[in-house]
């Protein structure tokens, strides 16, 4: 029985062959890119094209080795061969510069920094067969607990989820009007990342950071030089209870986190900080239904992996929302594979 076209169109550029074969061998350009970036090339190609043995003297590689693995990433838009053994950035490439998102393309080659993320992952398996997550299979505790025994470990992580959010957090601020409001708090907030973009877009917002109590004794984002008095922190636990008084309530990447009973407590402690006119601001993938391709398809099976949570769809969304006495009003997307749910009480 033939598939319908509109369910190959997505592929439509690729052979049936050609599309298995990358699927299948696809962990050896992620790790490609993962070494490329560890030894800096995009770096040292910063102020222009560099000949293959510059590249090779300078990061102490094996020389014909390195031009096969800087072939393999401009077969795929990483890097080009401008002339032969002679090899440029592109704007892929750009990325992998220190400052952009280096350290989140090291993250997702070693989640943990110490060989345990790999043997999770190779225990995809014990996920699908059970539902358990394989990183508790393989180390005896969940994934944040097990950062918690590892401090070199857990600022790995840090580091790598602070580089992405670098890239992210522009594309947030500036894709929802959050000057609307007179005060925001950012649930879960970490170092201030997203309060400090949108601050600087809002003049007159004044803004709570919300986090655990030892990660908002010094934001990084937030200064007095910067922003006068116009944020605070407030340390809690968001299952417990959060502020009240804010206009809108932001919430970033953290119901991916947890599973469905945990996002509703979450939720439901929003919901009674709330007053009838304010808002819930949940930042988070949006999955699409059917075979479109979506960042949030890959990441959910990292969540799989590692947790109880999950990436979800509008409709997901919808019912966690519901339990919490909330209702979905609007979905701004953004340049980024984050959108912006706006929930209102029901």
């Amino acid at each position: 029985m033939a598939v319908p076209r509109e369910m190959m169109e997505t592929h439509s550029d690729t052979s049936p062959v050609d599309l298995i074969m990358g699927m299948a061998l696809g962990y050896l350009v992620s790790r490609s890119l993962y070494v490329a970036t560890e030894l800096g090339i995009a770096d040292l190609l910063k102020d222009g094209a560099r000949r293959l043995e510059e590249l090779a003297s300078a990061t102490g590689t094996h020389q014909e080795s390195l031009y096969r693995l800087l072939r393999t990433l401009a077969a795929h838009g990483v890097f080009a061969e401008e002339s032969p053994r002679r090899f440029v950035l592109t704007p892929a490439a750009v990325l992998l510069q220190d400052g952009a998102m280096r350290e989140g393309v090291l993250l997702c080659g070693e989640v943990t920094g110490d060989g345990s993320w790999w043997n999770a992952v190779g225990a995809l398996r014990h996920s699908v067969m059970t539902g358990e997550a394989a990183f508790h299979r393989q180390q005896g505790m969940g994934f944040f607990d097990y950062l918690g025994l590892h401090p070199q470990c857990h600022a790995w992580f840090d580091r790598g989820l602070a580089n992405f959010a670098t890239a992210e957090n522009p594309a947030i601020a500036g894709a929802y009007d959050f000057s609307r409001f007179d005060s925001i708090i950012d649930l879960g907030g970490g170092q201030g990342g997203l309060l400090a973009e949108i601050l600087k877009r809002c003049p007159t917002l004044r803004a709570i950071l919300f986090d655990q109590p030892q990660v908002v004794k010094t934001p990084t984002y937030l200064t007095k030089e910067k922003f006068g008095d116009r944020w605070t922190t407030v340390g809690g636990d968001f299952f417990q209870s959060v502020p009240k008084g804010g206009d809108a309530y932001v919430l970033k990447r953290i119901l991916h986190d947890w599973s469905d009973d945990q996002c509703v407590r979450i939720l439901r402690c929003c919901r009674e900080a709330m007053d009838t006119n304010t808002r819930l601001l949940v930042i988070d993938a949006v999955v699409p239904l059917g075979n479109v391709p979506h960042p949030g398809k890959v990441m959910d099976m990292l969540m799989m992996i590692f947790g109880e949570g999950r990436e979800r769809t509008r409709e997901e969304f919808g019912q966690l929302f519901a339990q919490a006495k909330l209702q979905l009003a609007t979905i701004t997307t953004t340049p980024s594979p984050l959108s912006i749910l706006e929930a209102i009480p029901a």
